[in-house]
């Protein structure tokens, strides 16, 4: 597995940053965020703000009490994350930061327990989310992912709208948002 810092430093960095009006970011294994653009960090939280050990999507969905209000069907987001993290336990079984990510999940959070206990696996490829977003609304995105070729633990994610949507609009308000922020900083 590569570091956060070698992605960070990495062409695939200047790709999710060249990308700055598609929500992007690689998560790795047990869920682990590993690299973002803005636009990213501006839909879903501040992974830069994060100490690095919070940068993990099942700790975020399950424990950050924000994520139940960002996504609208924090139920169904919650079941994928966590479909997600067993399939990824199911690759590397004897991974002891799998086993305490879920036994600390376990012990603060009985909507993992329930979840994990149902043995389901999914990967993450491609579908929708609607997020209610506390600066611009309703945005119904869709996103893919991509593995990559060198690292199949590592898969870029990137979410996009339909042409001409108000999820679009939403999604440009956003981006107008976040490069205004930043160059206020």
């Amino acid at each position: 597995m590569k570091s956060w810092w070698a992605v960070r430093q990495s062409p695939l960095q200047r790709l999710l940053d060249a990308s700055a009006d598609v929500p992007a970011y690689v998560v790795g294994r047990n869920t682990d965020v590993l690299a973002w653009n803005h636009l990213a960090a501006a839909l879903i939280t501040d992974f830069g703000a994060l100490p690095p050990r919070q940068r993990n999507l099942a700790r975020l969905v399950f424990l950050d009490e924000g994520m139940r209000d960002l996504y609208a069907d924090w139920p169904a987001k919650a079941a994928d994350v966590a479909a997600y993290l067993r399939l990824d336990a199911g690759r590397h079984p004897a991974d002891a930061r799998t086993s305490e990510l879920v036994e600390e999940l376990s012990a603060a959070s009985p909507e993992f327990r329930e979840l994990w206990a149902e043995h389901r696996l999914k990967d993450k490829t491609h579908g929708r989310y609607v997020y209610l977003h506390p600066v611009v609304g309703r945005l119904d995105l869709g996103f893919e992912t991509l593995r990559l070729p060198d690292d199949p633990d590592q898969a870029l994610i990137a979410h996009t709208t339909e042409e001409g949507s108000p999820s679009q609009t939403a999604l440009r308000l956003l981006s107008a948002w976040t490069r205004q922020a930043h160059a206020a900083t």
